[in-house]
């Protein structure tokens, strides 16, 4: 026999199938149901069991600072004027937190008297008076107090409301009411607080301000005495500091020795002027003068005109007289005597211009030692005023600081007496008949939706935990084999046996998809059909003996003569459902007991025949290995239009392996839902292992009735197509 090679590989996950999971919603509605009813019941059930609560809020009005009273310069501790939006948010943040705070908490607690106050703790259900008082010992009624409080801020808005939840709606409303008094009471508590915190540092800087401003103007008076100088450095009406009386003693003393210093030149310069005059001319001349302009004035003026005209006078004589004569005598001498006279005046001014030389150079020197001496007294005198400045800078730096401290001191005490706060209450609690929870509508729609989508989370759950072979997708899709047909679930009504229903009811459904495998096998081999065919399945209890004998009975209908062969010899079944006797059959046939004609038994349906297993051998794999069965084999071929071989299941043993490699092909059964996937590959791995041709997968056991199974289309709606002439044969 020609071995075909394997069948396509094996197919890989396909995709997620939406429609599935709704198919599979659909035919489980009743579980998701139920479930749903359930989480209904068990919400509404537990929402009646709860205790009723009632809310009550009171609506407080929180400005920024308090109103301002006094002067816009008297500022308080905490009254900081926040301006932008960051600033006001954290602001609104901060007080929320006080009025949910302990300190809140425990005003209202301590006003109300709810350490003692049974009925708010708890605890009115205890008898036993003692149990009652511990219990209340131990009770925290501050964070009972706290946990009740919810502050709720309206959104663009200095609007906030206080809201308090009770068992008690007129107790809510009292407590929503003494929860927005004591925060009020906290809040001006605080600021007098933190007022008085800083009134007394403030007094105590004052003190030691003013005994240090006392100091430093005492210590500037001994530097004052120290120094033996009155002032020092004196502001002017302008603010400009004032030059020291030693600076201005040396700047006069300087502006002198300037003037002394110009004269000295100007002296220098005359009698330089007489030295180079006297230096070019004789010593008995005296016309040098008459580049001096003291020359030209006063006595040496009238002296040189008289030498002038004495000198005339000689020269006239001189044209009338010799030199030796009297009149000429007496003038020359008259006239050296004049030139004596005008040289000595002009020795007398030389020698005056040196003398006034010297007075100048004298005075020069004189100012020089004054300049120098100022000089020292104004250095000693800078560096006294150093001194004195830093010392009247720290008096003037701590008398301003006590100023400065003993200013805010007055405006705390002034601010401290005013009772003002920021918050005000707006709307005052009133007791709502109402409660707040539970909401037995919204917690049973809550239930509701619970157990809605808990259902459709089991049954999706469900889906995906079942790993079953279930429809044809799963057939062609996940296992990769060609489908042949389906199977429903064979349950005759009259009683009797399933395996020959098709036999008692030609025009079921059952018998028409047994009819649709069948065209389906002829036309997956019209040009060579299928002569000997070997039905298994993935495991026991499947129905593969079911469909061989319904598969051959619709096939011997067409006149086509059918061996229905047993070859499972480990738990036989053939013979049972044909009612025919067993001592005769296949393992008999192989080991050479029997004739063929003796073991092939007929049925009630034509053209239908069944071979048995016969004596169930110690070693079927074995003997189905054999020659003999081999030949067997060949001669039913040759006597039958088709033979069926009815074999044990893949899993457990390998019967059916043996015989996929001596027949025309392998037609493996499997039962919707039951068989699990990787059960069926482990089959179909086995089956491509050693080569067997896989015809298809027949699917069993489908509900039609709108199952799991029921979406696939796996044929018509047989009794509302073909059996409308038996209803009405059998109404008439």
């Amino acid at each position: 026999m020609e071995e075909t090679p394997n069948e396509a590989p094996e197919a890989p996950e396909p995709s997620l199938d939406v429609m599935q999971y709704v198919r599979a919603l659909w035919r489980r509605k009743w579980l998701i149901l139920g479930v749903t009813a359930v989480m209904t019941l068990v919400g509404l059930f537990h929402t009646l069991r709860q205790p009723k609560i009632y809310a009550a809020s009171t609506s407080l009005i929180i400005d920024v600072a308090a109103p301002r009273v006094l002067d816009t310069d008297v500022k308080e501790v905490m009254g900081d004027e926040r301006g932008n939006y960051w600033a006001n948010k954290e602001y609104y943040q901060t007080q929320s937190e006080v009025i949910t705070s302990r300190a809140v908490a425990s005003r209202v607690v301590d006003r109300l008297g709810l350490r003692t106050d049974a009925a708010f703790l708890g605890l009115a259900g205890i008898q036993d008076e003692e149990a009652r008082k511990k219990a209340m010992a131990t009770a925290d009624p501050v964070s009972l107090v706290r946990s009740r409080i919810t502050v709720i801020p309206s959104s663009n808005s200095r609007v906030v409301r206080i809201a308090v939840e009770d068992l008690d709606p007129k107790r809510a409303a009292l407590l929503a009411n003494e929860v927005a008094e004591a925060y009020i009471a906290e809040n001006l508590a605080l600021r007098l607080k933190t007022t008085e915190g800083a009134s007394v540092w403030l007094e105590e800087r004052m003190g030691e301000l003013g005994s240090r401003a006392s100091t430093s103007e005492l210590d500037l008076y001994k530097f004052k005495r120290s120094a033996d100088v009155l002032s020092l450095s004196v502001n002017g009406k302008d603010g400009q500091q004032q030059p020291s009386t030693a600076k201005l003693a040396y700047d006069r003393y300087m502006e002198e020795l300037i003037a002394v210093r110009t004269r000295m030149a100007a002296v220098q310069a005359r009698v330089d002027a007489m030295y180079q005059l006297r230096k070019h001319a004789s010593p008995e001349a005296e016309h040098w003068a008459e580049g001096l302009p003291e020359a030209s004035e006063g006595a040496l003026r009238d002296l040189r005109a008289k030498v002038l005209e004495q000198r005339t006078a000689c020269v006239e004589l001189s044209e009338r007289y010799l030199p030796e004569h009297p009149k000429m005598q007496e003038c020359q001498g008259k006239l050296t005597v004049m030139q004596q006279e005008l040289r000595r005046g002009l020795e007398n001014l030389v020698r005056s211009a040196e003398t006034a030389l010297a007075a100048v150079k004298a005075n020069e020197r004189t100012l020089l030692e004054r300049v120098e001496q100022a000089k020292a007294e104004a250095f000693a005198l800078t560096e006294k005023e150093i001194a004195y400045q830093k010392l009247r800078r720290e008096a003037e730096n701590d008398q301003r600081l006590y100023e400065m401290v003993l200013k805010r001191f007055k405006e705390l005490e002034l601010s401290g007496q005013l009772r003002t706060s920021n918050v005000r209450v707006l709307d005052a609690a009133l007791p709502n008949p109402a409660p707040v929870r539970p909401n037995t509508r919204s917690a049973v729609m809550l239930f509701f939706l619970l157990g809605l989508m808990g259902g459709v989370a089991v049954v999706l759950g469900l889906e995906l935990l079942d790993a079953s072979v279930a429809n044809r997708a799963d057939v062609e899709e996940r296992l990769g084999l060609a489908f042949i047909g389906a199977m429903p679930p064979l349950k005759p009504e009259d009683g009797g046996p399933a395996d020959l229903f098709i036999h008692r009811h030609p025009r079921s459904p059952a018998a028409e998809m047994c009819r649709a495998i069948r065209t389906n096998l002829l036309f997956m081999s019209p040009d060579k059909p299928f002569r000997t065919v070997v039905v298994s399945s993935a495991g026991p209890a499947e129905g593969k003996s079911t469909v061989v004998i319904n598969l051959g009975m619709v096939m011997a209908q067409t006149g086509t003569r059918v061996l229905l062969m047993d070859t499972d010899m480990r738990r036989p079944r053939l013979h049972k459902a044909f009612g025919v006797p067993d001592d005769v059959g296949v393992s008999s046939l192989v080991v050479g007991e029997g004739s063929l004609e003796g073991a092939i038994k007929s049925t009630d349906v034509p053209n239908l025949f069944v071979l048995p297993c016969g004596p169930l051998p110690p070693n079927p794999a074995e003997l189905l290995h054999t020659r003999a069965f081999s030949e067997l084999l060949g001669k039913l071929r040759e006597r039958f239009d088709c033979v069926l071989l009815d074999s044990p299941p893949l899993g457990p043993v390998s019967d059916a392996l043996v015989l996929s490699k001596q027949t025309d092909g392998i037609l493996l059964v499997l039962k919707a839902g039951t068989t699990q996937r990787e059960q069926a590959r482990r089959a179909i791995r086995s089956l491509r292992d050693v080569k067997a041709r896989v015809i298809g997968a027949l699917l069993n056991h489908v509900d039609l009735k709108g199952g799991k199974y029921g979406a696939e289309n796996y044929g018509y709606n047989y009794r509302g197509y073909g059996n409308e002439r038996d209803e009405q044969r059998r109404a008439s």
